[in-house]
């Protein structure tokens, strides 16, 4: 009992920091504004970006809010984004609960704005969960509660009312949020719909080989559980036959008990776990933490939230951090 509460302390001191070192990263240097003659598209982060800007080319102008460098969920916009949402055609975000500040956001734009707002996650097999994380992000909303009023619930199912938001780390997931924005533009710019679809089409082509490559090189594999710092990955081993055990929940910044943190570390030395994974927009500070309490190194899992400075100097994309993925997961999991 003496070591676990020793441990507690530390670990209470090591939570501090890595919170300190999320908010220092919090810049704001996000660029865009409205061109006159293009469909104008706001997107709130950066696979989305990615995404519309490969499917719109030369057709839209794409500005995506969120700045380098920063993690998505707990951002805010800024009075400069109402700006320009409210001027563009398209706004794309997330949604599965990603961005809790969207619905307040709308309600700002300028009451002559003809934006149109579109969840492009719409029509992923959604993974609930019942992690809470504190933040309430991927909670339930109001309105689909009310669209299950007065039926009978057991308590989990009261309990599992949270959403997993991360569609885009599992190429499945990205494909149908490439054909919802390929469909959006097409609607909001019917004279481009020919360079939309085959611009859409060359998108798709790259995420179904991906997936293919996920799928053969993941499916062998004799080990399938991996640990990581924060609970990104489900639609990942959901698809490819994995488990995922996380330190932290939903949110990267959610704060584990101490008693959790050693409780996987028994999972770790039990499993035979090689590495512990952590992502670069986010301290590394607790993986480490954890790979130390077991015994083991540590890696990167990239949850593709966005790119820092130096991924954007790198010419790195979804594809080429994606790929970066499966080469460590490879590693782990020989």
């Amino acid at each position: 009992m003496k070591r676990n509460k020793t441990y507690g302390r530390h670990f209470a001191v090591v939570i501090a920091l890595a919170a300190l070192l999320v908010l220092a990263a919090c810049g704001r240097n996000s660029a865009g504004t409205i061109v006159e003659d293009k469909v104008n598209v706001v997107t709130t982060f950066y696979p989305i970006y990615e995404f519309s800007s490969a499917i719109g080319g030369e057709d839209a102008n794409v500005i995506n809010l969120l700045p380098t460098g920063v993690e998505p969920h707990d951002w805010t916009p800024r009075g400069q984004d109402i700006v320009n949402t409210s001027k563009a055609q398209l706004f794309f975000y997330n949604g599965a609960g990603l961005e809790g500040w969207v619905p307040d956001f709308l309600k700002g734009l300028n009451a002559d704005s003809k934006v149109k707002a579109v969840e492009v996650s719409k029509g992923v097999d959604l993974i609930m969960t019942t992690e809470d994380d504190g933040h309430n992000h991927g909670a339930v909303s109001e309105e689909q509660d009310h669209e299950h009023e007065g039926e009978e619930h057991s308590d989990e199912s009261v309990d599992a009312k949270h959403t997993d938001p991360h569609t885009w780390v599992s190429p499945k997931s990205a494909l149908i949020m490439a054909k919802n924005i390929r469909d959006s533009l097409i609607e909001a710019d019917p004279d481009h719909k020919a360079g939309y679809e085959e611009r859409y089409q060359v998108l798709a082509d790259k995420l179904v080989q991906l997936d293919a490559e996920f799928t053969e090189k993941l499916s062998p594999l004799p080990n399938k559980e991996i640990v990581v710092s924060h609970q990104a990955f489900g639609y990942l081993t959901r698809d490819y036959g994995l488990q995922q055990h996380s330190i932290m929940g939903l949110s990267p910044d959610a704060e584990p008990r101490a008693q959790d943190m050693l409780n996987l570390a028994k999972l770790v030395k039990e499993e035979g776990i090689r590495y512990i994974f952590f992502e670069e927009l986010v301290s590394d500070r607790l993986a480490k933490t954890l790979a130390d309490e077991a015994g083991v190194d540590t890696l990167v899992l990239n949850p593709v939230e966005g790119l820092t400075e130096q991924q954007v100097k790198d010419g790195e994309d979804y594809f080429s951090l994606m790929r970066n993925n499966l080469q460590n997961l490879l590693l782990a999991l020989q």
